[in-house]
């Protein structure tokens, strides 16, 4: 049933978008809009809100549990995971936004935002990146992510988000309509993520083409190709496993990204960008308070406008991935205390991110401060080519841009659609490969039909990715139903409960010390007068005197 009304649905959309792009965009552009103006204070709240749960949940006494059985190892080594991770979470996002945020930013300040000069611009400009691609983004997974691994791993139910939901409304509604809506969602929210990212990467190639000056243009017939060679290639990579496909994909790419940046940061403005990471920090910490509660309330139109285009946009588009990379991340997490989960899901990746987006961030924004013109002779797309141009062997590092493109996409696809696959078969680890390619082929014709749309080609994108937004609308719910869920798992797990019991124990043994012998006793671990052939009783006896030590 899942998987039946996953497809017709995502079908439907298709169809609609393929017989009229216009009504597509017009429909989902309005409901979008009132989502917005009526609910952008919520995501803003909502997303801060999970920082907290998360970071508390790491430093409380619950940071011990293991995702898996007490003293069960790691599945990965920690550098893959972490290579994993970071590729599904967001790694085609920084090759597009690296350049392209800081310097939007930089060129045109957040409202309210009322620099004194060039330094203070690009402090609030790298402040603002990093809000919207640090902590909180990366919180958002780690709550999903927790929840399903502790679910499965632990508490050995299924891996699936309805299964989550079992401490809250019983396994027979987790396993039955409630539930099954709960992973249609989940599933449409995922496939729609997916290909709004692969029409996303496939503009990027192609932008790469033109700055070559290979092409003149980009034909929508090359856009089809190169869809369609990462759609097979993720294809092939997703059914061949996470442990042979992903796995290599992910820690190629990171060995690639690294080059890029290490030669990005040797032959640019090494110092700038040495000075930009304790000055993003900083900025970041002091900005970060007046950047989480930034609403419509605080700054009018201007503001809302602004909000809708960046900070509210993001939220809601990083809950939209929730589904895929939350069950990813939990899928590759296995054996790992919550206290590592948190560490390594929220800080690990925002520490890479922060030194990302201060090389090719502060590359472009030296170089349009010095009168490169940058953000009005390039697209969006095509900013961080127009970066690579000004340096030597150009050519070669746009090329492996490309490269990079289409293997963040790859690895984060193929992860999207082994999850797809596992919702549709009620959680197996292991999904049917017929159904992950079927995944697979129907996200590669979905970005197809977004690029197809000619002259409305942008709009009807649009309207696909208004549609990946409003799904997290429902999601933002499903996220809260997560915490809960997690948190009365959490309070009756063993290691939990034992602790609990053994903390009762000692004060009731120190009460009763204090009574008997008047605080002059002793406490050991012994046979008491209660049942001893099931354990063992914290026993009082009064402390010997000198004599008789």
């Amino acid at each position: 049933m899942v998987f039946g009304v996953a497809a017709v649905v995502t079908l439907a959309f298709v169809l609609w978008g393929a017989v009229s792009s216009g009504s597509l965009a017009d429909a989902t552009g309005d409901m979008l809009n009132a989502v917005i103006e009526n609910g952008g204070w919520g995501f803003v709240l909502i997303a801060s809100g999970f920082v907290v749960f998360a970071l508390w949940l790491a430093i409380s006494r619950y940071g011990r549990i293991t995702l898996g059985r007490e003293g069960e190892e790691p599945e990965f080594r920690t550098i893959s995971w972490i290579a994993m991770m970071f590729s599904a979470g967001m790694g085609i996002g920084l090759m597009f936004f690296g350049v392209n945020e800081p310097l939007t930013h930089f060129v045109s300040p957040p409202p309210g935002a009322e620099p004194a000069d060039a330094g203070e611009s690009m402090s609030i400009a790298m402040a603002t990146t990093l809000f919207h691609w640090t902590v909180h983004p990366w919180a958002i997974y780690a709550v999903a992510g927790m929840a399903i691994a502790y679910s499965t791993f632990r508490r050995r139910r299924r891996q699936t988000i309805s299964a989550v939901f079992t401490p809250l409304i019983g396994e027979k509604r987790a396993n039955g309509t409630p539930g099954r809506i709960i992973d249609i969602l989940a599933i449409i929210a995922t496939l729609f993520g997916s290909a709004a990212s692969l029409g996303l990467g496939a503009l990027q190639i192609g932008s790469g083409f033109m700055e070559l000056d290979w092409l003149d243009e980009t034909s929508d017939t090359l856009l089809v190709l190169i869809i369609a060679a990462l759609t097979l290639a993720f294809v092939l990579s997703a059914v061949s496993g996470i442990a042979k496909g992903i796995q290599w994909l992910s820690n190629t790419n990171m060995v690639l990204a690294g080059a890029l940046a290490l030669f990005l940061f040797v032959v640019g403005p090494t110092v700038l960008i040495l000075d930009l990471l304790p000055t993003s920090v900083g900025s970041f910490v002091g900005e970060l308070p007046g950047m989480a509660a930034r609403t419509e309330a605080s700054g009018g139109e201007d503001i809302a406008g602004w909000l809708s285009g960046w900070t509210v946009f993001y939220w809601a588009w990083w809950i939209s991935w929730t589904p895929f990379v939350g069950m990813f991340i939990a899928r590759i997490s296995r054996g790992r205390t919550i206290r590592q989960f948190v560490g390594g899901v929220i800080l690990v990746p925002s520490t890479v991110s922060l030194i990302w987006f201060a090389i090719f961030g502060g590359t472009g924004m030296r170089l349009e401060q010095e009168g490169a013109r940058i953000t009005d002779e390039a697209t969006p797309e095509g900013q961080l080519f127009a970066v690579l141009r000004d340096y030597p062997l150009a050519t070669l590092t746009s090329i492996l841009v490309m490269v990079l493109v289409g293997i963040f996409f790859v690895s984060g696809a193929d992860a999207a659609s082994i999850v797809m696959g596992t919702l549709s078969q009620r959680g197996t680890l292991e999904p049917s490969r017929i159904l992950v390619i079927f995944w697979g082929v129907l996200t590669g014709a979905v970005a197809a039909i977004m690029l197809l749309m000619s002259d409305e080609g942008s709009n009807a994108l649009d309207g696909l990715q208004n549609l990946t937004i409003l799904a997290a609308v429902p999601f933002t719910l499903v996220m809260i139903g997560l915490c809960a869920a997690l948190m009365r798992d959490l309070r009756q797990d063993p290691l939990i409960l034992r602790g609990e019991r053994g903390e009762e124990a000692v004060e009731m043994a120190v009460i009763a010390g204090h009574e008997r012998y008047n605080g002059d006793f002793e406490l050991r671990i012994g046979p008491g007068n209660g049942d001893t052939d099931v354990g063992v009783d914290v026993v009082v006896t009064e402390k010997p005197k000198p004599a008789e030590r």
